[in-house]
C-alpha cells in the first residue's frame, strides 16, 4: 500500500496547550512507530515546552520542521497555506480548530475534542461562545474529514454544525503506557509524599465549572453526615484555576476540614501511583469530550464511578458505576455503595483493566491513518 506524506501541525506541543499538545505529541509518536506514513511534524521551538520532549519521537520515524508561525496569529492564515504548497503533503492534519480556514493545496483533517461552550453555555460569556462557534464552523468547512475523539463528540459536531456524518470519524484516545498497576513500593512512596490517608476517593483534573466539583464536595459531605463510621477522605488533585474557588469554599463552609484534600498539580511521574492508591476514582463532570482520567484510572486498576453523561459511558463501558451528575443524592449513594462493598470494588477493578486494554495508541494511529487515506482518496 502506498505510503502517504502527512504533515501534522504540532505547534500546539507546548505548555500553553497541555491537553491538545499531549494528543499531538502522542499521536506523532504512534504514527512514527507504526511506519505507515512519512510524517512531517511542525513545531515552534520558541514556545515553552517542559513536558512533551521531541527526543521521545522514534529516531528516523518523523521529520521535525521548525516554524515560528504561532497559533492564533495572522500568519497562520497566510503563511501556512504557502508552507503546505512547499511541503506538498498528501494530507495536512490540524489537531486543533485554530488552523488555516481557507482550503489548502491538499486535503485537511481537523480533530475536534468537544463542544462544551455550546453544550454548557451558562459557564461561558456570549462573546467566547460566538468565537468558539465561528472558529469551529470555519475549521469544519475547510476540512475534508473530521476526527472526533468520541462518539458523543461526533454526534454533537453533526447536530450542532450540520456536518455530513460521512465526513466525521471517531478515533478514541488511549492512556499512556505508564498508566498500569503499580508496585506497592511506588504506591507507598506516593502515599508518603502527599501524606495520603489510608482510604480515599480520588478526583483528578482541573477545577473549572463543567467538572462539577462543588457537587462532589456536597455528595461527600452527605456521606460524612450520614454516618460517623465512614473512614475515607476525598482527595482532589489537578491544576487549580483561582477563578473558580467554589469547591474549596464549599468544603470550608461545610466544615469538612482535612476530609477533603486539595493537592493541586501532580507531576506526571506520580499520577499512576496516585490512581493506584485510591479506593475509588470519581469523575462527576457535566460534560466530557472523552474523559481520559477515567481510562487512566482503569488502566491502573482503580475502580471508577462517573457521570452518565456525554462520552463517559462509552469510555467506561461495563467497568464503571454511573450517576446523574446533577443529583447529589445519587452521586453520594453510588460512592457509598462502592466504598462499602469490597467485592464490588474487586469486580470493577478486573473489569476496568479489561476495558482499558481495548484502548491503545497503536489503535489510535491505525484509525487515524484510515482517515488520512479516506481524505486523500476523496474528490
Amino acid at each position: 500500500m502506498t505510503r502517504l506524506r502527512i504533515v501534522l501541525d504540532g505547534r500546539t506541543i507546548s505548555d500553553h496547550f497541555p491537553g491538545i499538545g499531549r494528543y499531538a505529541h502522542r499521536l506523532a509518536i504512534a504514527l512514527a512507530s507504526a511506519g505507515e506514513v512519512d510524517l512531517t511534524l511542525l513545531h515552534n521551538a520558541s514556545q515553552p515546552n517542559t513536558h512533551l520532549p521531541f527526543d521521545a519521537l522514534p529516531a528516523g520515524g518523523v521529520r521535525l520542521y521548525p516554524t515560528e508561525i504561532a497559533p492564533f496569529s495572522v500568519a497562520e492564515q497566510t503563511r501556512l497555506p504557502a508552507l503546505a504548497r512547499r511541503l506538498r503533503p498528501d494530507v495536512w492534519h490540524a489537531p486543533y480548530y485554530v488552523m488555516p480556514y481557507r482550503r489548502l493545496s491538499c486535503p485537511t483533517i481537523v480533530t475536534i475534542y468537544d463542544v462544551i461552550p455550546l453544550a454548557l453555555p451558562q459557564f461561558w460569556p456570549a462573546r467566547q461562545r460566538l468565537i468558539f462557534s465561528l472558529a469551529h464552523r470555519l475549521a469544519l468547512r475547510a476540512a475534508r474529514r473530521v476526527i472526533a475523539i468520541s462518539e458523543s463528540t461526533r454526534r454533537d459536531v453533526i447536530r450542532r454544525f450540520h456536518v455530513d456524518p460521512g465526513r466525521v470519524a471517531v478515533t478514541p484516545l488511549a492512556a499512556d503506557e505508564r498508566f498500569r498497576p503499580q508496585p506497592e513500593s511506588e504506591v507507598r512512596r506516593v502515599r508518603q509524599a502527599y501524606t495520603l490517608p489510608e482510604r480515599f476517593i480520588l478526583y483528578v483534573g482541573i477545577n473549572k465549572p463543567p467538572k462539577n466539583l462543588p457537587r462532589l464536595v456536597d455528595a461527600y459531605a452527605q456521606l460524612v453526615a450520614g454516618s460517623a463510621e465512614l473512614d475515607f477522605d476525598c482527595v482532589i488533585a489537578g491544576a487549580w484555576d483561582n477563578r473558580y474557588p467554589e469547591s474549596r469554599e464549599r468544603a470550608a463552609h461545610l466544615g469538612l476540614g482535612d476530609g477533603v484534600r486539595f493537592l493541586g498539580s501532580i507531576p506526571d511521574a506520580d499520577l499512576p501511583a496516585l490512581y493506584a492508591a485510591a479506593d475509588l476514582f470519581v469523575m462527576p463532570s457535566l460534560y466530557e469530550g472523552f474523559g481520559l482520567p477515567v481510562l487512566e484510572a482503569m488502566a491502573c486498576g482503580t475502580p471508577i464511578a462517573c457521570s452518565d453523561t456525554s462520552s463517559l459511558p462509552e469510555v467506561a463501558g461495563d467497568a464503571g458505576l454511573f450517576f446523574n451528575p446533577y443529583d447529589i443524592d445519587q452521586m453520594a449513594s453510588t460512592m457509598l455503595r462502592a466504598m462499602t462493598d469490597p467485592a464490588l470494588r474487586a469486580e470493577l477493578r478486573v473489569r476496568g483493566l479489561e476495558r482499558a486494554r481495548l484502548f491503545s495508541w497503536e489503535r489510535v494511529a491505525r484509525q487515524t491513518v484510515d482517515v488520512y487515506r479516506a481524505a486523500a482518496q476523496a474528490t
